[in-house]
């Protein structure tokens, strides 16, 4: 039965620096409420890491939230030519793919391009993706959806996933949405 899953796109420690400073901020504001929220839903979380050795591991705060989650490395720039990464989400049987990371014109898109040729639906989360330049963002997105990805945000997409206000999931994770 397809599920939805997140995919968490090279968040490291040394591309992170290079990334524009406001939206870097918004998208770890933003993580930090939606893998709470994916844990306490059961979505899975598929994390990759680009060239680990030169750019770093994903960043510590968002490690803790991944529940050893282990990052599938790559040194392509589409998720989907990392090793595993393909398989895992027919595993999964996921759709839709929901896409966060960095950087929104070149990881994020190429791997929602690839994504979407291969059948899958893919929502990329707007205020969850960044770049070193917010034109490069709004250009990715931009691209995204025109090749058929919803660009969407963090509260739509955590709101979707609740579906209701009358449970105890809702209680919990609209702390995290103050």
């Amino acid at each position: 039965m397809a599920q939805p899953v997140v995919v968490v796109t090279d968040v490291q420690e040394r591309l992170f620096g290079a990334m524009d400073a406001e939206r870097r901020d918004e998208m770890v504001r933003n993580l930090k409420i939606l893998l709470p929220a994916a844990r306490r839903l059961g979505i899975p979380v598929v994390v990759t890491e680009q060239y680990p050795k030169g750019l770093g591991r994903t960043l510590p705060e968002l490690r803790v939230l991944l529940d050893d989650a282990a990052a599938l490395e790559k040194t392509a720039f589409s998720a989907c030519g990392a090793s595993g990464f393909a398989e895992r989400l027919r595993e999964l049987d996921a759709s839709p793919v929901i896409l966060t990371g960095i950087e929104a014109h070149v990881c994020v898109l190429l791997t929602a391009l690839d994504l979407l040729a291969r059948g899958l639906r893919v929502s990329i989360i707007a205020d969850a993706v960044c770049s070193r330049r917010v034109p490069s963002t709004e250009l990715g997105l931009a691209q995204a959806r025109q090749a058929g990805a919803v660009v969407t945000s963090t509260e739509t997409v955590v709101f979707q996933l609740l579906g209701s206000a009358d449970t105890e999931a809702f209680r919990e994770i609209s702390k995290l949405l103050k």
